[in-house]
Parts: C-alpha cells; sequence; structure tokens
C-alpha cells in the first residue's frame, strides 16, 4: 500500500494537470483524477511496464475523461467555443474524437522512438518543447523537429488510410 501512496503522492499533479488541460474546469479535473488513480489501483495488474507509469496514468486519465464527457453530452447543451473547437480539421482536435483517437492511436504505437515518445509528451502530456528537450537532455530545437516529424508522419499515414 506504501507504494501506491508513493505513487498517488508523485503522480498527482502530473494527472491532474493533464485532467485540466483537457477539461479546463478544476472540479472535473479533480473528479477525472481521483477517479483516475482509482482505476489505476484497481488495475495495478494491467501495467506491464513498457512505458513510463505517468504516460500509463495519462492514458487512464484520458479515457475516463473521455467517458465522463460521453455522459455529459445529453445532459448540456455545449459552449459556442466548444462547438468552434470541434470544428477544427488539425491533428490535436481529432483526438478528441474517439474513433480518430483511436486510429491516431494506432498510428502512434506503430512509430518509432523517440517520434512516439516526443508526440505523447507533446499532445497528452502538453508539456512544453523546453520541458521535453530537458527529458531526453537535448535541445529545444530537437523536440520542436521532432514533434513535427512525428506529427507528418501521423499525418501522412492518416491520409494513407483515407485513400
Amino acid at each position: 500500500m506504501a507504494e501506491v501512496e508513493q505513487i498517488y503522492e508523485q503522480y498527482f499533479q502530473d494527472v491532474y494537470l493533464f485532467a485540466l488541460s483537457l477539461s479546463r474546469n478544476t472540479q472535473i479535473a479533480e473528479e477525472i483524477t481521483q477517479e483516475t488513480f482509482v482505476k489505476a489501483v484497481k488495475h495495478i495488474n494491467q501495467f506491464k511496464g513498457n512505458c513510463k507509469i505517468s504516460v500509463w496514468l495519462c492514458q487512464i486519465a484520458k479515457n475516463t475523461y473521455f467517458t465522463y464527457m460521453e455522459r455529459q453530452k445529453g445532459r448540456e447543451p455545449a459552449e459556442p467555443q466548444e462547438k468552434l473547437q470541434a470544428s477544427s480539421l488539425n491533428l490535436e482536435q481529432k483526438l478528441i474524437d474517439k474513433t480518430e483517437a483511436l486510429r491516431i492511436h494506432k498510428l502512434l504505437h506503430s512509430l518509432k522512438e523517440p517520434y512516439k515518445e516526443v508526440f505523447t509528451l507533446r499532445v497528452f502530456g502538453e508539456l512544453s518543447f523546453d520541458h521535453i528537450s530537458q527529458v531526453f537532455g537535448r535541445t529545444e530545437s530537437w523536440a520542436r523537429v521532432t514533434y513535427h516529424r512525428a506529427r507528418n508522419i501521423i499525418q501522412d499515414l492518416l491520409m494513407e488510410e483515407d485513400r
């Protein structure tokens, strides 16, 4: 149990900030974060260790957020700004759509490192290029170039699938 507490202490802030970046609402972010750690404790045996635990926790948080939003769909009308964002066709906005997100995750899974991790840290972890460069011990410019290459690869693969 002490290990679970240590994971909670170490990653709570990261998961909360990630949930906040998705929801843009502190109450929802708190709820998503708490539910994420409850799910993580219940399913800790499913963590295979082939990614960082923070990435695994953020994946749980993202799925929890999407489930939450699905439940909320019929309850309250969308804000005009949300409708505007939903109409955007850029790659990051496509991640909100579950079907598109699944397609992108499959493609992301096929990417080689460091493209996969840089893209994940930037999009899902919402880390700055400076922070990504620190994670890898590289320059900020390297982080930007690597992210944009990964993004271009994913976009090219999406276009190929659509043909």
